[in-house]
């Protein structure tokens, strides 16, 4: 039986997926962990994307993923969590009570 943490291939593929589908989130806008799983074809995986995350190579705009909420998932007093508002705000990313608003933020635009 495989832990959460290991990575097989497939877990392999999967994660190289998210993170090709994070680097095409345009600067300024935000998206969800459940589109993103969507994009990949997955989209029951929104926990799977999580995972990826906490794995995810230099370089890569982690910030712009947030939860279905519109909030940041890490506690918003530690560093990460306070990184990952600085850096959406530095974008123009408007949090309002700690909240993006994803009709004028998210990405993909909802069809």
């Amino acid at each position: 039986m495989s832990h959460r943490g290991d990575i097989n291939s497939s877990s392999q593929n999967t994660y190289s997926d998210v993170f090709d589908a994070v680097r095409r989130i345009p600067y300024g806008r935000v998206s969800t962990y459940g589109d993103i799983a969507r994009l990949i074809g997955r989209p029951r995986a929104a926990r799977v994307v999580g995972y990826a995350m906490h794995r995810c190579p230099p370089g890569l705009p982690w910030h712009r993923v947030i939860n279905a909420q519109g909030r940041i998932s890490l506690p918003a007093d530690s560093t990460a969590g306070l990184s990952q508002r600085r850096r959406l705000e530095e974008e123009g990313v408007v949090l309002i009570g700690g909240r993006v608003d994803l009709d004028r933020f998210g990405w993909p635009d909802a069809d």
